[in-house]
């Protein structure tokens, strides 16, 4: 099945009429919030060409689908998840753009086998711009991600009634993780990434991941705007301590990590190879 509009900013959703769609609940978020593309336990669908815009769940809510293709779609201000892709396998997410969502503007939850492709995309004031959540087989390739709180976000961690997770075997590589300086977390429950734990100024943060190789990406400029759990723009570290695993058999190599506040690194190091990194040097005056 293909979904085609004339183009993101010329074909535009906006909310309707609440329905049910038969799709499981959206993941923290309220009961009956409204999204502008579902896909639940279906195979071989492709979107291209929309701006889904002011939904107050998603922008796209794919549940246990094999083959979903997305290009040229712009999530807008949708409330609680821009781009959420869930259970699901064989995912390319190409030239898309994500703003203005309370948690991840492109999110990958409990895609075992995601087969993932995030490739060209611009994800700006989310909580986390890509989030992959207890997700492998992942691709984030030549993304922008700028204005979060943290620009990608890769976490294994329990949660009570989801299904066991891990994150490994993934690519992050080319991007450009930069001025990410929202402040997320805490107990208002309409503040960006309510409920979690503060963060703020991450570029890239890998904890409890394991075999993710981290190429040639450009992470600069990174400065908390409120507290944080974690200190540095580019983290790796475990999260055995809340049901997850140890980092370990990642490879970080052909970065350049600088100018970030209040370290540009924070790393376990244990099974971490880290080689041939511009890591430290001042951010140039403006």
């Amino acid at each position: 099945m293909r979904l085609l509009g004339a183009g993101s900013g010329k074909t535009v959703l906006t909310p309707g009429a609440v329905q049910d769609s038969g799709i499981p609940a959206l993941h923290d978020a309220p009961a009956a919030v409204d999204h502008a593309i579902t896909a639940h336990a279906v195979s071989d669908i492709a979107v291209e060409g929309l701006t889904l815009r002011g939904f107050s769940g998603a922008g796209v809510y794919a549940h246990t689908v094999t083959g979903l293709r997305l290009t040229d779609v712009e999530s807008d201000g949708n409330r609680v998840w821009g781009i959420y892709l869930r259970e699901s396998t064989a995912l390319e997410v190409t030239g898309c753009r994500a703003s203005g969502s309370q948690y991840g503007g492109i999110a990958l939850a409990f895609c075992s086998a995601a087969e993932a492709d995030i490739v060209d995309c611009e994800v700006t004031g989310n909580a986390f711009g890509v989030f992959v959540d207890n997700s492998s087989r992942a691709r984030v390739r030549r993304v922008r991600s700028h204005g979060n709180a943290a620009g990608v976000l890769m976490l294994h961690q329990t949660y009570p009634g989801e299904p066991e997770g891990g994150v490994t075997d993934c690519l992050v590589a080319d991007c450009d993780l930069t001025g990410n300086s929202l402040a997320a977390g805490g107990d208002d429950p309409d503040a960006l990434g309510a409920a979690g734990p503060p963060m703020s100024g991450i570029g890239l943060a890998m904890i409890g991941v394991q075999r993710v190789a981290v190429v040639g990406n450009r992470i600069t400029g990174n400065h908390p705007g409120g507290p944080s759990v974690m200190g540095a723009a580019f983290v790796v570290g475990s999260s055995a301590d809340f049901g997850g695993s140890a980092s370990a058999d990642n490879t970080v190599e052909w970065n350049t990590i600088s100018g970030n506040t209040p370290a540009d690194v924070q790393a376990d190091e244990s099974g971490l190879r880290m080689v041939n990194n511009v890591i430290g040097e001042p951010e140039e005056a403006t």
